[in-house]
């Protein structure tokens, strides 16, 4: 009788452990179907992040008309009332623009901006890509 109810155990016991390797493994691809679509939405225009206050958006588009020095003054101007991860796609920006006049101003702005961003933010994918211009 003993022997039996060891053996009951022993099933009860692998069945349990089983259960929990399935409910795992299902978690874990779970996780792993939410990262890859995160990393799927790739952001293609800084309008679609959060960070720049309503009323800056028409003296943003302003200044983008104007080219890098547009983008280097407003940037100086509002630079403290705009957030991440707007503020990095605008800085970007400007970089990409500074670029063909001063390519070391467009580097040092790089560097800032690559160094203050985590690898989560949204803006990530657009630093990497601009990585092996400005590093």
């Amino acid at each position: 009788m003993t022997k039996l109810i060891a053996i009951l155990i022993i099933i009860a016991a692998l069945f349990v452990g089983w259960q929990l390797f399935v409910y795992w493994d299902k978690v874990s691809h779970e996780e792993e179907t939410a990262r890859k679509q995160v990393a799927a939405t790739v952001i293609t225009s800084g309008t679609q992040l959060q960070g720049l206050p309503q009323q800056l958006e028409a003296s943003l588009e302003a200044a983008q008309k104007q080219g890098a020095a547009g983008l280097r003054n407003w940037l100086k101007m509002y630079d403290r009332s705009v957030v991440d991860p707007r503020r990095a796609w605008i800085q970007l920006d400007y970089v990409v623009e500074v670029a063909r006049e001063d390519p070391s101003e467009a580097r040092r702005v790089f560097k800032q901006v690559k160094d203050r961003l985590p690898p989560s933010s949204p803006v990530w994918p657009r630093v990497k890509q601009l990585e092996k211009t400005y590093d």
